[in-house]
């Protein structure tokens, strides 16, 4: 039997050098792109929160404005039929 071809390496080893790189560069290539999308995500993510956080405070103000404006809309929703089953008639 021979064995030779189960021994020696794939590629002659002064070849193998240049796929190697290539592998490596591929690599980080994909690295820097998951990143650079990760990075754009968060910054989306960020600027809605802060969207949000505007929203609740000017809702906030507006209910330290008008105190019993809430009150008057949550007996109105009670009020309705079906309101206390999810609008479902």
């Amino acid at each position: 039997m021979d064995f030779l071809p189960l021994a020696a390496p794939a590629l002659p080893l002064d070849e193998a050098g240049k796929y190697v790189a290539g592998a490596y560069l591929v690599f980080m290539v994909l690295l820097v792109v998951y990143v650079a999308i990760m990075a754009a995500k968060l910054q989306r993510i960020e600027r809605e929160l802060r969207e949000l956080a505007t929203f609740a405070e000017a809702r906030n103000a507006a209910e330290q404005v008008a105190p019993g404006r809430g009150e008057q809309v949550a007996a109105s929703s009670a009020s309705r039929p079906g309101a206390a089953r999810g609008g479902g008639a």
